[in-house]
């Protein structure tokens, strides 16, 4: 059975995700608010980023730079729906 959850990313209640996909308090904040079609959003949006900028995931900086961009995409970024 699917679980619910109102995805802050849609503003709308929809499928959540079946397991943590990120670790630590963001994380858990992911799980909680943002769905698996958000989730997959986010991948799509994160492969043109690696790709685009050529990171490198065995490098701090880019992980971090990619996490910011996570962030800001699934929390803040309203404007593109």
């Amino acid at each position: 059975m699917s679980r619910k959850i109102f995805c802050t990313f849609l503003n709308r209640y929809a499928e959540g995700q079946d397991l943590q996909s990120y670790p630590g308090e963001l994380g858990k904040r992911i799980f909680n608010n943002i769905s698996k079609e958000a989730w997959t959003k986010w991948q799509t949006k994160q492969t043109m980023l690696i790709n685009e900028n050529q990171l490198n995931m065995m490098n701090i900086s880019d992980r971090q730079y990619l996490e910011t961009q996570m962030i800001a995409f699934l929390f803040a970024e309203k404007n593109f729906l």
